[in-house]
């Protein structure tokens, strides 16, 4: 467990990543908690006294990784932009559980489950997050139709979330 202390910073205009709010994880932190990375990893542990799993570090380049921090996480925490942040982190090995409904639709739906099958593991688990974020049974359900027709469509997450704008 690597445990260091870094003030929450938000992103001006950074192109997709505008108005993040975020924790930088210098490149010597970084290796010490997964040496030789270059791409994103998922972590553990605690921020301040909040235990966290399944949680990505992205890579920032020269080494360093950010650590995204949600409204939603940060409510929990009471902090913000310019605060001080204790953390204790370690790679979480533990690999992430689709969400058993998503599957068990797909296998109704083969040409869904196919293409669904032939996404990257973080592109599977962007479908199966969204679903399991949904605050009611009822917007869980329709999330779930979502993807299905989305995946029967050829559609990745980022072309269903489009479509859902438009």
């Amino acid at each position: 467990m690597v445990r260091f202390t870094a003030h929450i910073e938000k992103f001006g205009q950074m192109g997709e990543k505008t108005g993040w709010t975020y924790v930088k994880v210098p490149a010597a932190i970084a290796i010490k908690l997964k040496p030789d990375c270059r791409k994103s990893f998922r972590i553990r542990g605690k921020l301040d006294d909040l235990e966290i799993s399944g949680m990505a570090l992205m890579p920032m380049g020269e080494g360093d990784f950010i650590l995204a921090l949600k409204t939603e996480l940060r409510r929990k925490l009471l902090k913000r932009a310019g605060d001080t942040l204790k953390l204790a982190l370690e790679e979480d090995t533990i690999p992430y559980e689709l969400n058993p409904d998503l599957l068990l639709c797909l296998k109704d739906e083969p040409d869904a489950f196919a293409y669904f099958n032939t996404l990257t593991s973080s592109h599977k688990v962007y479908f199966s997050k969204w679903i399991d974020s949904a605050k009611t049974e009822e917007t869980k359900a329709s999330r779930i139709a979502e993807a299905v027709i989305a995946l029967s469509k050829g559609w990745g997450y980022p072309e269903m979330l489009r479509a859902r704008k438009a």
